[in-house]
């Protein structure tokens, strides 16, 4: 685990002597940024000698509440921890109208502990290291996607999408649309903006299959770990320029029952020492969306791979009750373990283009996933692939939605059940942070199930 030096702190505070709030953050298991606000006074002595942090902020649900059976809290009296800055990481809050920066630290392998071993970042940095001892190097991005809300709910209570700059409020798909891109263009020159000042490589923008959705690529990095910082901390960014403007930025897998869901689509390839992609055969069988071929024998490895440990993964992949709303037919969220070639209706998709660019596409998770778990996971099941030599068939042609052999499935308790017997993931997580997660997600399920609502009152009020 590598950590930022006095250096890069010091030139920062040269450059920026009206930047005098620092907000400090660290991911916890469910992907929530935690963190305090520090004075320019406090940020050297960070770099210098870390930063302690409570044990039980790696032990929280997503509403922010301690989780007892994480060991995180009471068992250990909810002991500081020492988070360390990582490198890269210091960069302006442009969208901030007070000069603010940000910092993400990191639990120190030891003077973290307890509270290192449910640090989801070290998960991901384990299993990049298992990938290059055996000479593969990963390569990533991430895109995500989201909706933009208004901060005001409708007559009924219910969140909508944000008004355009026109001062209408959008409520047909206009999928691919540009001028809604336009609409959209004060919040999309800021977005960039930020994204500028904190070096993240935000690229192309589509509007996506429903009002108000968004979606901005990042940039491929040959370096696994830097294509998920960024992916975290582009999330948050998306969030402060959306608040900046008086919106909300929702990356809920399924805010909208009727409308699609948001996805996060990890992209991933293997290099060699050299930078060469592995999964590039020397003659381009994929060209023009043939499935004939099916890519070179590593590349169906590890689809192979990660078809077979999809399931085990699903809990992490789809980490909460919203997140199964997003699986339906013909919604551009996949049903099956299933692949394909230029296909958007499968779970594993190779995209067409040039041989060098050959990758593969996972469409599984939601937008509200965890990317340094689910980037971890994607990996160990690549990695299984290519150990075992697996083989994932014949790859679907056409509409993948009709061929569903292999459903998945689709409610949160199955999904936690697989998670808790699975030794596959126990070992891709570690078995630390497998029980951390596991102690989290089964207190959010209670919780979940325990709370009467609007649609029991609708189904059930006056007929059970």
């Amino acid at each position: 685990m590598r950590f930022a030096d006095l250096q890069e702190v010091d030139a920062f505070l040269a450059a920026h002597p009206d930047v005098h709030t620092i907000e400090l953050f660290i991911i916890d298991p469910c992907g929530v940024p935690r963190g305090k606000l520090l004075r320019r006074e406090e940020l050297r002595a960070v770099y210098q000698s870390g930063r302690p942090l409570p044990s039980s902020i790696l032990g929280l649900t997503i509403r922010g509440e301690d989780v007892d059976a994480t060991g995180l809290v009471w068992e250990v009296a909810d002991a500081d921890c020492w988070a360390f800055p990582l490198p890269g990481s210091l960069r302006l809050q442009s969208w901030r109208a007070t000069p603010t920066a940000q910092v993400q630290v990191s639990m120190h392998p030891e003077q973290g502990l307890p509270a290192s071993v449910a640090d989801s970042r070290h998960v991901l940095a384990r299993q990049i290291e298992r990938l290059q001892a055996d000479g593969y190097h990963p390569v990533m991005a991430a895109e995500l996607e989201f909706y933009l809300l208004d901060r005001d709910r409708d007559a009924a209570g219910r969140p909508q999408p944000a008004r355009q700059a026109n001062g209408v409020r959008p409520q047909a798909p206009q999928v691919y649309g540009v001028l809604e891109l336009e609409q959209l263009a004060p919040f999309l020159d800021d977005l960039y903006a930020a994204c500028a000042a904190q070096g993240l490589p935000a690229r192309t923008a589509i509007s996506e299959y429903a009002p108000g959705q968004v979606e901005i690529t990042l940039e491929h990095r040959t370096d696994a770990l830097q294509a998920m910082d960024e992916a975290v901390r582009y999330k948050r960014l998306v969030r402060g320029v959306a608040n900046k403007h008086g919106l909300q930025a929702c990356f809920m897998a399924k805010p909208f029952g009727e409308l699609a869901g948001s996805g996060l689509h990890m992209h991933v390839s293997l290099a060699d020492e050299a930078g060469n992609n592995l999964f590039a055969s020397e003659v381009d069988d994929l060209a023009g969306g043939s499935a004939a071929g099916g890519g070179t024998p590593l590349l169906r490895q590890a689809i192979g791979g990660l078809l077979e440990t999809i399931e085990d993964g699903l809990a992490v992949f789809c980490p909460n009750a919203n997140s199964f709303r997003r699986f339906q037919a013909n919604s551009y969220a996949p049903l099956a373990k299933s692949w394909g070639v230029n296909n958007r209706t499968v779970s594993l998709r190779v995209p067409g283009g040039p041989a060098a660019s050959r990758h593969v596409e996972h469409r599984i998770c939601g937008a509200d996933a965890n990317p340094y778990l689910a980037a971890a996971l994607l990996l160990a099941g690549i990695h299984r692939g290519l150990r075992e030599r697996l083989d994932p068939g014949a790859p679907i042609e056409g509409n993948g939605y009709a061929q569903a052999r292999e459903v998945l499935p689709t409610d949160w308790l199955t999904a936690l059940r697989t998670l808790e017997q699975s030794e596959w993931v126990r070992d891709a997580l570690g078995a630390d942070f497998h029980r951390v997660y596991l102690a989290i997600k089964q207190e959010e399920y209670r919780q979940f199930m325990g709370e009467v609502g609007e649609q029991d009152w609708r189904w059930y009020l006056g007929h059970a």
